[in-house]
């Protein structure tokens, strides 16, 4: 059951015109999506011109897809995309009022894009992270408003899967939650709150089993097809765990899983040795072409 919204986060969700996405990858193009199908004026910002061509690329791919399936009419496809502009300063993020970092899980990038954003917000704004597992706590440390600060880990696919975790930081105020949960709502989505723990709880959960499964694989306990299907058919998964590692990507695995051990100081996290080296030969899963499966 959904609690009431304040009247002061029903005002500061009311007041969004405009959404400043930092990030012009599998994330940042997603939730990008999410937004302008939901009527938001979004722009994508990323200083790689071939970072932005991909995105468009990918986000009318993604809407063509939703039209031959008639989710979407031809013309509302064309006003979504309409609504999204692609842009390589981030000085395009002035005066909006709700950013979102969607950089790669590399802290030092994300404190300089969350500082830089910062300068750019309006007074009264928030800056949410889609980090899936750096501490929200910490990255509020970039930021001078960090009360206005919180987590919105959306999941991928964006436009398919329903969850946001909504990550409270230590300083978030109550009104910067609830507008966030509120948010998510209007995107079609399903929030649900959690504490700053690493890995919050999606990624200390799926992390684990993913590792666990290429132990498996490493110590032949059985073939690749062989534990994706058992996960599949036993557990009522709709990808193995094997494939689901490559459509994440296998160097986000190993981040999440180094980022868990370090700051729980669990063995039980140590990352997989068939995990580092395949990260370190550049197989690194649908990205690269070429993970546990081959996508060439």
């Amino acid at each position: 059951m959904t609690s009431p919204v304040s009247e002061a986060a029903q005002n500061l969700v009311n007041s969004i015109d405009r959404v400043a996405i930092v990030g012009a990858g599998t994330m940042g193009n997603g939730i990008a999506q999410v937004f302008a199908q939901s009527a938001y004026d979004v722009v994508i910002i990323d200083p790689f011109e071939g970072a932005l061509e991909r995105a468009r690329g990918t986000i009318e791919n993604s809407l063509g897809r939703m039209v031959k399936k008639e989710k979407l009419t031809t013309d509302d496809a064309e006003a979504v995309l309409g609504r999204i502009t692609f842009e390589a300063g981030i000085e395009a993020a002035s005066g909006a009022r709700w950013g979102i970092e969607a950089v790669p899980e590399d802290e030092a990038l994300k404190e300089s894009v969350i500082s830089s954003l910062d300068e750019q917000i309006s007074e009264g704004g928030v800056i949410a992270s889609n980090t899936s597992s750096i501490s929200i706590t910490r990255l509020a440390n970039f930021s001078d408003r960090p009360e206005s600060f919180v987590g919105m880990h959306f999941m991928n696919p964006v436009p398919m899967m329903k969850l946001v975790e909504v990550i409270r930081g230590h300083k978030t105020s109550d009104t910067v939650v609830e507008a966030t949960l509120e948010l998510s709502r209007r995107l079609g989505k399903e929030p649900w709150e959690v504490q700053d723990y690493p890995g919050f709880v999606a990624n200390r959960i799926l992390a684990p089993m993913l590792n666990e499964a290429i132990y498996a694989l490493m110590e032949g306990v059985a073939t690749r097809e062989s534990i994706d299907e058992v996960m599949k058919l036993g557990m009522g998964h709709p990808m193995g765990p094997l494939a689901l590692a490559d459509f994440i990507g296998l160097d986000v695995c190993l981040n999440i899983l180094e980022l868990l051990q370090s700051e729980l100081g669990d063995p039980k996290y140590r990352p997989c040795p068939l995990l580092r080296r395949m990260v370190a030969a550049g197989d690194l899963g649908r990205k690269s072409g070429r993970g546990f499966y081959d996508y060439s």
